[in-house]
């Protein structure tokens, strides 16, 4: 665990990734139960390079955040492309925020938002059934956890056998609340008082539609 606020710990996505794979019992995934699935988009990185080393089956799980009324640059829940929600209670306590909103925003950000990324991605296909799967959700790093839970969420109802997340970095914090809810967690850096994931990549390039349409193309 890093407790100092150090500056750097990955030079970018590839390094960040053979460090994640070293922590991978690979024997634990057999190529037609596993699927492993990005949970951003650069997660969608991280997914591709996985699956090669596994053998196995990848996709893109699509999320999308729902602002606060009162700060639109605050996050306070995410809607998964199953319509899962997960919340950030505190915060909507805090700014006494009706429930509502959060669904009127849930609603609106997946019929504008997401159904077009299914489009987009997968054209038109939605995620398929995990029954009897082994689900490796990965990202690029987690922060508050609220994408990775919904990501948890969505796969729980999709019928996923066994729950598995892998990730470079996370907080210790949100690691703490993750680990009660799926099979494990493989992650080589736990961080104290974490900040942001820029603060930890030497260079972190946009993975953006151009990179992400020749992966999915192989899959859909």
């Amino acid at each position: 665990m890093i407790k100092e606020k150090s500056r750097t710990i990955f030079k970018n996505r590839e390094e960040a990734f053979h460090e994640l794979l070293s922590e991978l019992p690979l024997e634990l995934f057999s190529r037609d139960e596993t699927i492993v699935l990005g949970v951003s988009e650069g997660g969608v990185y991280f997914a591709e390079e996985l699956s090669k080393k596994l053998n196995c089956s990848m996709d893109i799980l699509l999320t999308e955040s729902i602002y606060s009324s009162v700060n639109k640059e605050l996050v306070i829940a995410i809607v998964s492309e199953t319509k899962e929600i997960v919340m950030h209670k505190a915060l909507i306590d805090a700014f006494n925020i009706p429930l509502d909103y959060i669904y009127g925003e849930a609603d609106i950000k997946y019929q504008k938002n997401i159904l077009s990324y299914i489009h987009k991605y997968r054209k038109g296909k939605h995620l398929d059934r995990l029954d009897n799967k082994y689900v490796l959700l990965v990202d690029e790093s987690v922060e508050t956890g609220l994408t990775m839970m919904s990501a948890v969420k969505t796969v729980i109802s999709l019928g996923a056998k066994n729950i598995f997340i892998a990730v470079p970095i996370l907080d210790n914090v949100v690691y703490k609340n993750l680990v009660t809810i799926c099979d494990n967690i493989f992650c080589p850096y736990k961080i104290d008082d974490y900040i942001e994931m820029e603060y930890y990549y030497e260079n972190v390039e946009p993975f953006g539609f151009e990179k992400i349409e020749p992966i999915m193309k192989k899959i859909v």
